[in-house]
């Protein structure tokens, strides 16, 4: 898909700092972060929201979220605490209309934010 960003990350076009991937899925960091850990998972091929993900059925949203907690190992959030987020449609705060896994941490995840 030429017009979506993070459609661009994955197939290299586009400039990210990335944190690692394999042949279905890639992190990188969040141009916005939100935490001292703010890195993104997305899957290569595109999904424009999480619920076109799970009715795929190619088991893509349990590597995606595979993926996201091998982030938060590698980042060194995972025994203290992280958090995996993902903004489904725009009410919700979704501002790149492909499927992507916000994983959190490195500081109190206190809720509601602020």
């Amino acid at each position: 898909m030429a017009e979506c960003l993070f459609c661009g990350i994955a197939a290299g076009e586009i400039p990210a700092t990335i944190v690692s991937s394999n042949p279905h899925t890639i992190a990188f960091r969040d141009i916005n972060p939100q935490a001292p850990v703010h890195v993104l998972v997305i899957p290569r091929d595109h999904y424009p929201n999480l619920a076109e993900l799970a009715a795929s059925g190619d088991g893509l949203l349990a590597e995606l979220v595979a993926h996201a907690h091998e982030v938060a190992v590698a980042e060194g959030i995972a025994d203290s605490g992280y958090r995996v987020i993902f903004n489904t449609g725009l009410q919700a705060g979704q501002t790149v209309p492909h499927v992507h896994a916000h994983v959190l941490g490195g500081r109190l995840m206190n809720w509601p934010p602020g």
